[in-house]
């Protein structure tokens, strides 16, 4: 069983409806017995940094993450929860959970497209990924594949965690991580075939017993 994180920051019935139409069990939880028992987490969300770290910090939730991750559970974080996994955000000048080293910035509000026209913030809309590294989540993603972004803000992580970037005025970081621990701008539960091949890779990951006993 999959465990989407529910700590009131969006899309988790999107992400349930996507893993059920791939026949993948799943539950939408913030009970921590139930996230340590799963064999895999994914970390959703959507809105404001500021915001949702203190609905995670209210509930404990930020705490059961870092244990997640400590005992090496399969976690997956998209959009906002891909952000979060980070060390700071300009957005609400935020203090994040710090599992993995980088920051969150912002668009420049006078964001350019390489031809010099406007490129309106917030990112909206389906662009495709560069692969930087292998990456178990993308085998079978045919190169050129496009998927669906909306954000306002960007990763940086640390250049050696990098797995894909995208270009939208610039180039930045899409996917990012290391085996077992991997985090997506983009929501893959929104971005047809290649994000439901995503999602699909991702449990086969966990089906292979990663999470530690």
């Amino acid at each position: 069983m999959l465990a989407i994180l529910d700590y009131e920051a969006g899309n988790q019935t999107s992400v349930r409806r996507a893993l059920e139409h791939l026949g993948i069990p799943c539950e939408i939880t913030s009970d921590a017995a139930r996230l340590e028992s799963a064999a895999g987490i994914v970390f959703p969300g959507v809105g404001a940094a500021g915001q949702a770290m203190q609905a995670l910090a209210a509930t404990g939730l930020d705490l059961a993450l870092r244990q997640a991750v400590a005992r090496r559970q399969p976690l997956l974080g998209i959009c906002l929860g891909c952000q979060i996994l980070l060390e700071r955000s300009e957005e609400n000048d935020t203090l994040l959970l710090g599992i993995l080293s980088g920051q969150c910035r912002r668009f420049a509000r006078d964001l350019r497209q390489e031809d010099g026209s406007p490129a309106p913030v917030p990112h909206m809309g389906w662009n495709s990924l560069v692969q930087r590294q292998p990456c178990r989540l993308l085998d079978g993603v045919e190169a050129g594949a496009q998927f669906y972004f909306v954000h306002s803000y960007y990763v940086e992580p640390e250049p050696s965690l990098v797995i894909a970037t995208t270009s939208y005025g610039h180039e930045f970081c899409s996917l990012y991580g290391r085996d077992g621990l991997w985090a997506a701008q983009f929501h893959l539960e929104k971005s047809g075939g290649p994000g439901l091949t995503m999602l699909r890779n991702f449990y086969s990951y966990c089906q292979e017993g990663h999470h530690a006993q």
